[in-house]
């Protein structure tokens, strides 16, 4: 028993920082199964559901929840207890209408934010490559998980506008000075401002990005840590309203 608890669950005080759980709680948490999102990234499907939502008062009711089709990531039923849900994906719950957006807090945590409905059919997903394939054709490699092949021309650090689950590309969002952007790492993680200046450091050395809030401070933080969220706009709903 001890070798199959540490192969689905993990002790809480050795969860990561983001999982919005309390470590003195239980002695023990679900572990994300492999999936899109790395276990350090992610929540397991379950924890979402007793956790964080309260939708259930023990592991066995957020299974049942979870197994009878309740439950919807980006659009499609997931019945795995232990599915990994990460940044930017959709939850719902069909039969009370609520729907939540993951994203990070300003202590690095994962939480629920409740969204409007004109926002659960569609996420915002990072290229974070791409490839030329036969025929000239380029696949994307998304920050979820997802592979997609285009025809048209984009670039890493850009973000798709997607629609789910019919994975369609609504729109797109240049990773460049001027765009709003939410960090997603670092000191700075959950702060939300535009970019003034790219810094390109050709050694080994990271890029990094000069951003400005709307309070007209601002700071740097690593390229990789900037998540374009729109234009003059954000496309997403925000916690705090913005």
């Amino acid at each position: 028993m001890a070798n199959m608890g540490s192969r689905k669950h993990l002790k809480r005080y050795k969860a990561p920082k983001n999982w919005s759980i309390h470590p003195k709680e239980d002695k023990w948490t679900v572990k994300p199964a492999p999936g899109p999102h790395a276990i350090e990234e992610s929540l397991s499907l379950l924890i979402v559901i007793r956790d964080i939502l309260k939708l259930a008062d023990n592991s066995r009711e957020a299974k049942k929840i979870i197994k009878t089709g309740n439950v919807l990531v980006d659009g499609r039923v997931r019945k795995d207890y232990k599915f990994p849900v990460g940044f930017m994906d959709v939850v719902q719950i069909p039969k009370t209408g609520e729907a939540y957006r993951i994203l990070p807090d300003k202590k690095g945590r994962l939480i629920t934010h409740p969204i409007p409905e004109e926002n659960v059919n569609f996420k915002l997903c990072k290229i974070k490559n791409k490839t030329t394939i036969k025929k000239g054709q380029t696949q994307l490699n998304l920050h979820d998980g997802r592979n997609m092949i285009v025809d048209d021309s984009f670039a890493v650090g850009d973000i798709i506008h997607l629609e789910v689950p019919n994975q369609e590309i609504n729109d797109t969002f240049k990773f460049e000075e001027g765009a709003m952007v939410l960090v997603t790492g670092g000191k700075h993680i959950g702060e939300i401002g535009n970019i003034t200046e790219i810094n390109i450091n050709y050694s080994s050395n990271p890029n990094t990005v000069l951003i400005e809030t709307n309070k007209k401070d601002s700071f740097i933080t690593l390229k990789d840590y900037a998540f374009v969220i729109g234009k003059d706009e954000p496309a997403i709903s925000l916690p705090g309203g913005k």
